[in-house]
Order: C-alpha cells, then sequence, then structure tokens
C-alpha cells in the first residue's frame, strides 16, 4: 500500500471538543420513498437546517468532505436513512454545518473512526487529443450590497419517474434525462463533474484536466449504456436491486460512458491514485434519544 501519509492519526476516535455543534437536533428514521419520486439532500434556510432522506454513510460524507468510495464501514451504513432538522448557534454560517454534522455523528451515534491512506484504481478525468470543447457559464450578476450574501442554499436531489435533477447550489446543477438517456449540466466545474461520473462507473473519478471555471454542456448515451449506468449508480447509492438487475451490468460493454466524453473533448483514463480514506471502527445502527 503506496501513500501512507496519515497512519500518525490510525486508531484515534472522533473528538468533538471545541467542535462547532448544533444548538438543538432532532433526528427520525426517513419514511420509506415513495414509488412516484423524492426530493433528498441538505437545505439550509437561515438558522434552520433540514436533511431528509440521507443515509449515515451521506452524512459521513458531508461532515469529512470526502467520496464515497473513501467511507470503509458497514454496509448498513449506506442504507439507513435519517431526517435530522437542526438549529445554528447565533453567529454560525452554513459553511459550519459540516463540522456539526460530524459533531451530531459522534455524540448522538457513538461514531469512532481513524484515517488512513490506501491505493485505488481509479479514473482520471483528462483532457483529449483535440482539447476541451466546453461552452463556459454566464457569469453571475453581481449581488447589491444589502443583498450579498443572503438567502437559503440548497444541495438536494430530486427524483420522479422522469429523471433526477441534482441541485448543487448557486446555479450550478446536473439532470440525468431518463427518457432521452441524457445527462444535462449548468454552471459544473471540472472537479463537480468528476464527482457526478463517479455515481455512474465502476471506479472512482479523479479531475485531472487542471480546467478552471465552469461550464454547460450535454452528453448523450445509448440507451444500453444509459441503463446500465443508472442500475450502476442506485447499487453504489446502497439500493437493492432484483438479480436480473444486476445482471444487466454484465452485459453491456459501456462504450458509449466514454464515447459520450470526446463530444465535450474529455476522455477517462485507467488509472492508480493514493487517497485518503475514512476508516469507521464503530457506529451504533439508531441514534440516542432526542
Amino acid at each position: 500500500m503506496k501513500g501512507k501519509l496519515l497512519l500518525a492519526l490510525a486508531g484515534l476516535a472522533v473528538s468533538t471538543q471545541g467542535q462547532p455543534a448544533f444548538e438543538v437536533a432532532s433526528i427520525r428514521a426517513s419514511e420509506p420513498i415513495a414509488a412516484q419520486g423524492v426530493t433528498a439532500g441538505v437545505h439550509i434556510d437561515g438558522a434552520q437546517v433540514r436533511c431528509v432522506l440521507l443515509s449515515l454513510k451521506d452524512y459521513v460524507r458531508i461532515a469529512y468532505k470526502v467520496k464515497d468510495y473513501q467511507i470503509e464501514g458497514p454496509d448498513w451504513m449506506a442504507s439507513a436513512r435519517f431526517d435530522i432538522v437542526a438549529k445554528l448557534p447565533s453567529g454560525a454560517t452554513a459553511e459550519q454545518v459540516p463540522e456539526m454534522v460530524g459533531a451530531l455523528l459522534a455524540e448522538r451515534f457513538q461514531m469512532k473512526m481513524h484515517r488512513d491512506s490506501k491505493e485505488f484504481p481509479v479514473y482520471g478525468l483528462v483532457v483529449g487529443k483535440s482539447g476541451p470543447k466546453l461552452k463556459a457559464s454566464p457569469a453571475d450578476a453581481p449581488a447589491d450590497g444589502a443583498d450579498a450574501g443572503k438567502g437559503s442554499v440548497n444541495v438536494v436531489a430530486a427524483s420522479s419517474t422522469t429523471g433526477t435533477v441534482i441541485d448543487l447550489g448557486k446555479g450550478s446543477s446536473v439532470s440525468i434525462l431518463y427518457a432521452s438517456n441524457r445527462i444535462e449540466a449548468k454552471k459544473i466545474t471540472m472537479a463537480g463533474f468528476a464527482d457526478v461520473m463517479a455515481r455512474f462507473t465502476d471506479r472512482p473519478v479523479v479531475d485531472m484536466t487542471q480546467i478552471q471555471g465552469a461550464y454547460d454542456f450535454k452528453l448523450d448515451f445509448s440507451p444500453e449504456d444509459f441503463r446500465v449506468m443508472i442500475i450502476r449508480a442506485a447499487v453504489i447509492a446502497g439500493a437493492t436491486l432484483p438479480p436480473e438487475a444486476l445482471k444487466v451490468l454484465d452485459t453491456t460493454s459501456g462504450d458509449t460512458t466514454f464515447s459520450a466524453l470526446e463530444t465535450i473533448g474529455l476522455k477517462l483514463e485507467a488509472r492508480r491514485a493514493p487517497l485518503e480514506v475514512l476508516v469507521i471502527d464503530h457506529m451504533e445502527r439508531t441514534p440516542s434519544d432526542n
């Protein structure tokens, strides 16, 4: 194993001393996902914080700003979903919410973890031979003085029978359109796009383009490969699927997943890279009382 950069931290429990914390927080098991669709994610409006239909793995990802593949813990963490309603203390900001989520996990779920480094097979998102073919997103209009910095912050995913829209906040979004076998990105950075692509591939995706700024673009896929991508995304998200759905993963080459990127001058290359991992040593399945 290469890149043992964090072994000095191995075995340390999560410490919440001096860590920002919610003023009050209520945790409830999420209701079953409705068949007609669902809206899940984080909504911050003023001092009110609402997290809906997120798994414990999602909360760890938010708290420590890592990707799903960087979290090693029990499989049930991906399927145990909880809603959190919390209040920010006076003077706290939205940027402190991840730290507060981490404190909540340690306090209410008795989470203990340590950091490590592990070499992963990854896909590097790189620029193709012909160069990038991307349309820069329109520049934001400057905020007026009294209104600058105000307003709610949303990072949500709304799903229905027609598709899924991932609202990344501040005008950035990704739409996954089932009927047209298309992904539409608006105002997305290459790092954000790499995160999106990692939802559909069999290994992590790391941005290696060195492209700055935000872009709008569309990607079209074959119906067969798009179906494989959606099934793989469901598996990565921890969904339980019937055996016949899982067999589809072995029946399609996935070539258009890569060729679609060529239309915007990008490609995925198989590589290996050392990445940080969070090892969950202990976590309760249910939280302590509110």
